[in-house]
């Protein structure tokens, strides 16, 4: 391993002025021959740390929790010839423009760069690095790199057997291969493509080629493949594999379910059952797996616990997007463009001051495990080819005047958006599903519009239907920027052209406070402009309908549906107002339902202006949102 010196790194230290990135963010440092000032106040944590406890590694390659990263990870290309459910989107990506991406020439730059400060191990990834014309070429290139102890590979076998022999001649020395089902049709369904037989000539080369052990990376997913665990293990009894179970992760466009993940506990129960002699094999430093063997076996197995179990605390890795984007932590959305330095012309020192201040800024561990599912982050597929929310869905849940939208006797599979979905295919549940209503009013019985068609108890109350719970709790990811400007400030219509089309429903409340005479008159239907309610109800469908022509830089959605429901609060002497909103689409309803209940709102208050001035319309709300990017969200 390249060795930093001390000296070296000290002089670092002591080098002049505050450096930036490109992200902005400074990395502080001493200036020579500057007014002495105490040492606390003069260095940062991170380089508090450093000169604590000074060491031949890498300062630029060492965060402020003393992880020394010495293992790069390296996309090849964006380009993969499978599409697996887990790392692509069903509707593809959009892929960088080839001018974008690194050269061979800039890969083999920032691979020297990073191997002298320390880097031992490269990996090579994708997409699918195989499909690379000169992964060979590369192969050897880094192969030549005085301190490189391992160049490894991961590949979804492809092709594998066939360039396996003159990769190995190369000097490749580890190889992943992802495989997740011994079926072959099944192995159809996951990736989208076949070649279930070509993966496993390749695995069968590797083997016979020396490679011990073959890493088999499977991504786990319930009511998928999770039947075949142990199949997999038994595989390690004859051959030198390390079967390696994956969680299965959250990344842009993967539609990725809590309910479809299996834990580790879960699995290592499954396979102890079958096999209670498993060992628990010794850690190894920096590693992300968990590893055992069943005695006698030749292989093992292991696990990958990204979402039960993180292992950040010994997290060695970074990685180079194909487009040459330093990302420090797989789950994290901030990256910095060491292509765009290398471009403009920067020299070693200006590199390694951006690739150190980017690693003085890891964080001590990622998000928990609910938290990354709302995390902005790119596809699998546009990070590397490697295998990775919704809460889960209570079983249960009573029903308050807030719950938007019960439906009663959720099946247990599947996500909230798709209970959602099949409520609007299906429609309302007959009103006998339903717990009885009161009546609010001293004797009078409620007064309780709908837009959504349904019987009436009476003649002065309609029923407004079976309304489902959200059945989410929590806040949905939010952006740390402005997404209606541009960067330089102004106004901006979001481009939505790219985004996937998906069922998207809001729910929205407003409530106006009539007090006591304007109040009585509403619920006897005594106003002499008319029913207020029902005026009420048609213009929040009507302004549903009309938001982008009211909100400038809203995109026009063609709704599939409005509903305004209107009830009174004789407590409050109150007209509650709750608005549902439903499309398909690459954009949200979430507007929609909010001008739909605002605008009602005021509709009540111009009905009743004439009875009292003492009207407050107010409290208007999101209650929830499902569908889109940024995860579900559900008002606690």
């Amino acid at each position: 391993m390249a060795a930093w010196p001390v000296t070296r790194m000290l002089r670092q230290l002591l080098k002049s002025s505050t450096r930036g990135c490109s992200s902005g963010a400074p990395v502080t440092q001493l200036r020579p021959g500057g007014a002495s000032r105490p040492a606390s106040e003069e260095l940062s944590p991170r380089l508090r740390f450093l000169r604590d406890h000074a060491a031949p590694f890498s300062a630029f390659l060492t965060d402020g929790f003393g992880r020394r990263h010495s293992y790069l990870r390296i996309s090849l290309t964006e380009k993969c010839n499978l599409r697996c459910q887990y790392c692509m989107p069903e509707e593809g990506v959009s892929l960088t423009p080839k001018a974008d991406l690194l050269t061979t020439e800039e890969i083999l730059t920032l691979a020297r760069l990073f191997v002298r400060e320390g880097v031992d191990k490269i990996r090579l990834t994708g997409g699918e690095p195989l499909i690379r014309p000169d992964v060979v070429d590369i192969v050897a290139q880094l192969h030549r790199l005085e301190g490189l102890r391992t160049i490894g590979i991961t590949t979804n076998g492809i092709n594998l057997a066939r360039l396996l022999p003159k990769l190995q001649q190369a000097g490749l020395s580890a190889i992943n291969i992802s495989l997740d089902t011994l079926v072959p049709a099944k192995f159809e369904f996951i990736v989208r493509r076949k070649g279930f037989h070509k993966v496993m000539e390749g695995i069968h080369k590797a083997i016979e080629l020396g490679y011990s052990p073959v890493k088999v990376n499977c991504v786990v997913m319930r009511g998928l493949n999770e039947d075949e665990l142990l199949d997999f293990v038994a595989l390690t009894k004859d051959l030198p594999l390390d079967v390696r179970f994956i969680e299965y992760m959250p990344f842009d466009g993967n539609k990725w379910n809590f309910k479809k993940m299996v834990s580790y506990k879960e699995m290592l129960d499954t396979i102890r059952q079958r096999w209670p002699e498993l060992e628990k094999l010794p850690e190894v430093e920096a590693s992300t797996a968990k590893a055992f063997q069943i005695p006698g076996y030749l292989g093992q197995v292991s696990f990958i616990t990204s979402m039960s179990e993180h292992f950040c605390g010994t997290c060695n890795r970074l990685r180079i997007t194909a487009d040459g984007n330093l990302k420090v932590c797989l789950f994290g959305s901030s990256e910095v463009s060491l292509r765009d330095h290398l471009r403009a012309g920067a020299s070693e020192d200006e590199l390694l001051d951006v690739i150190g201040a980017a690693v003085g800024r890891k964080k001590r561990q990622h998000a928990g495990m609910l938290s990354i599912a709302q995390m902005k982050n790119r596809p699998m597929i546009l990070i590397e080819l490697f295998p990775i929310a919704h809460a889960s869905l209570p079983s249960s849940r009573s029903i308050s005047i807030w719950d938007p939208l019960h439906v009663p006797s959720l099946r247990p599979r599947g996500s909230f958006s798709d209970h959602r979905a099949t409520w609007w295919r299906e429609g309302p549940a007959s009103p006998a599903s339903r717990p009885p209503r009161q009546c609010w009013g001293s004797g009078s019985p409620q007064r309780l519009y709908s837009s959504h068609t349904a019987s009436a108890t009476n003649s002065k109350c309609l029923s407004p239907g079976s309304q489902a719970s959200t059945g989410l709790s929590g806040p949905c990811s939010t952006s740390d920027q402005l997404t209606h400007v541009d960067p330089a400030g102004r106004a901006s219509m979001v481009d939505v052209g790219g985004k996937p089309d998906t069922e998207r429903v809001a729910v929205a409340s407003a409530v106006v406070l009539l007090g006591p005479v304007a109040f009585k008159l509403v619920q006897q239907n005594q106003l002499k402009k008319g029913d207020a309610l029902v005026v009420a109800q048609l213009a929040g469908v009507q302004a549903a309908k009309l938001t982008s022509q009211l909100i400038p830089l809203c995109h026009h959605v063609a709704l599939n549906h409005a509903q305004v429901e209107l009830e009174l609060d004789s407590t409050r002497h109150a007209v509650v107002i709750r608005a549902s909103c439903r499309a398909r689409g690459p954009t949200g309803v979430e507007m929609e339902a909010l001008t739909s209940a605002a605008v009602a709102a005021l509709t009540v208050y111009d009905m009743c202006k004439a009875a009292s001035r003492d009207i407050v319309v107010g409290d208007v709300k999101l209650l929830s949102k499902t569908g889109g990017q940024r995860g579900d969200f559900h008002r606690a």
